[in-house]
C-alpha cells in the first residue's frame, strides 16, 4: 500500500484537517510553529488518555516491559485525548520560561482565550463551557504507574492535574484567568526536559486515534528516518479499544489520507506499519544564556499584540540572535521591541 504524499492524499488532507481557525492570531503566539508546542515523552510513550468521544468510565490497565499503568475515571469520565490539549499548553508554557532562563513552579495561570486560540479551538461560549469540562476530568482522572520521569521511578498515584481554578470571570460568566496545579510527576517530566516538539498540526487532527498515532511516531521515530511496528504492537500502545481487524481499517483509512504532520505511513508484509519522517523537525531553542529582558518591555509587547504569547515571542526572539552569532547588545529590550514590531509590519 503506498504511503501518504500522493496527490489524492493531499487532497484528503484538505477535507479532514480541522481549519486553522487563528491564522493570524497563531502567526504571534505560536511563531516558531514546529517548536514550541510540547509534549511529556511519558504520556506520548504510553497510552494514559482515553480516546473515547463519549464519556469513557473504564479502568484501564497497561502493562509493556516493565511499565505499569492503571488509570482510574471520576464520574465524570477519564480524561480524554483532547483535554490533553491543556496539559501540552501547560508544558508549552513553563519549557518556554525555563528555556529563557525564568524561574517556575508546578502552578501556572493562563489566559483561557490563549489556551483555546493556542489549541486551535473555537472562542465560543460552549468552548468555554468544554474547557471546564476538560478540567473536571484531568482532575478526577487517577494514574497509578512506575513510569520514570526524569530521573525517579516511583510507584505512585496522582491525578493528571492536581487542582485548578477560575480566579476570574466575565460578566457573561465566561472564564478569563485560570490557574492550574500540575501533578509533582508531569513537573518533573518538564524540569528534566523530558518533552518533545509537535507539530502545529497536531491540533488540526479530528479524530482522537489520529492525535495518539501521531504522538506514538513522533516518539518512536523521532530522529530516525523510519519506524516499523507490527499492528499489534501499535494497537497496545494506542491504547485502542478496537478489535484488531478495525483497529487495521482505521490505520488505512490515515494512510488514504496521508494528512499525519511530519510522518508518512506505508503499510508493509507482515501487518506491519512503517512511518517515514517527511521532514527534518526543528527543536525548541535552548537560550539561558541569551541576554535577560525586562519585565516592563514584556507588557509593552502585551499592549501591541494582545492576547499574544509573549515568551513564545522571546523564545523566538532568542533563538533568532544566537542564529546571528549572539551579537552583543547594546539593549536586549530594544532589540527585542524590534524583532516583535519587524514581524507586526
Amino acid at each position: 500500500m503506498a504511503g501518504a504524499g500522493s496527490s489524492a492524499g493531499a487532497l484528503a488532507a484538505g477535507k479532514s484537517l480541522l481549519p486553522d481557525r487563528h491564522p493570524q492570531i497563531d502567526f504571534f503566539l505560536c511563531d516558531i510553529f514546529d517548536a514550541i508546542p510540547k509534549d511529556d515523552i511519558a504520556t506520548m510513550e504510553h497510552p494514559v488518555f482515553s480516546l473515547s468521544t463519549r464519556p469513557d468510565r473504564r479502568v484501564l490497565d497497561y502493562v509493556h516491559n516493565g511499565t505499569r499503568i492503571e488509570v482510574t475515571p471520576s464520574v465524570k469520565g477519564l480524561a480524554t485525548i483532547h483535554d490533553k490539549d491543556i496539559l501540552i499548553f501547560c508544558v508549552s508554557q513553563l519549557m518556554a520560561a525555563l528555556n529563557a532562563g525564568r524561574a517556575i513552579g508546578r502552578t501556572v495561570t493562563l489566559r483561557a482565550h490563549d489556551l483555546l486560540v493556542a489549541t486551535n479551538r473555537e472562542t465560543s461560549g460552549d468552548a468555554y463551557r468544554r474547557l471546564r469540562e476538560a478540567f473536571e476530568r484531568l482532575a478526577g482522572t487517577r494514574i497509578t504507574t512506575n513510569i520514570v520521569t526524569g530521573d525517579h521511578e516511583v510507584t505512585s498515584g496522582f491525578g493528571l492535574i492536581e487542582s485548578w481554578e477560575i480566579t476570574r470571570r466575565t460578566r457573561g460568566g465566561r472564564m478569563v484567568s485560570v490557574t492550574v496545579t500540575l501533578s509533582d510527576w508531569l513537573y518533573r517530566a518538564v524540569m528534566a526536559k523530558s518533552v518533545l516538539t509537535l507539530s502545529r498540526d497536531y491540533f488540526r487532527l479530528r479524530k482522537p486515534l489520529e492525535r495518539r498515532i501521531y504522538e506514538l511516531a513522533r516518539k518512536h521515530c523521532g530522529r530516525q528516518e523510519a519506524w516499523r511496528v507490527s499492528v499489534e504492537v501499535l494497537l497496545k500502545k494506542s491504547g485502542s479499544a478496537s478489535p484488531r481487524r478495525v483497529f487495521r481499517r482505521m490505520l488505512r483509512d490515515m494512510i488514504a489520507a496521508g494528512h499525519l504532520p511530519d510522518y508518512d505511513m506505508a503499510e508493509e508484509e507482515g501487518d506491519v506499519i512503517r512511518f517515514t519522517r517527511r521532514g527534518r523537525l526543528v527543536e525548541g531553542p535552548a537560550g539561558p544564556e541569551a541576554p535577560p529582558l525586562s519585565p516592563e518591555v514584556l507588557e509593552v509587547v502585551r499592549d501591541l499584540l494582545p492576547g499574544a504569547d509573549v515568551y513564545a515571542l522571546e523564545a523566538e526572539w532568542r533563538a533568532f540572535w544566537a542564529s546571528s552569532g549572539r551579537p552583543r547588545l547594546r539593549s536586549a529590550d530594544g532589540a527585542f521591541l524590534g524583532f516583535v514590531r519587524k514581524k507586526m509590519g
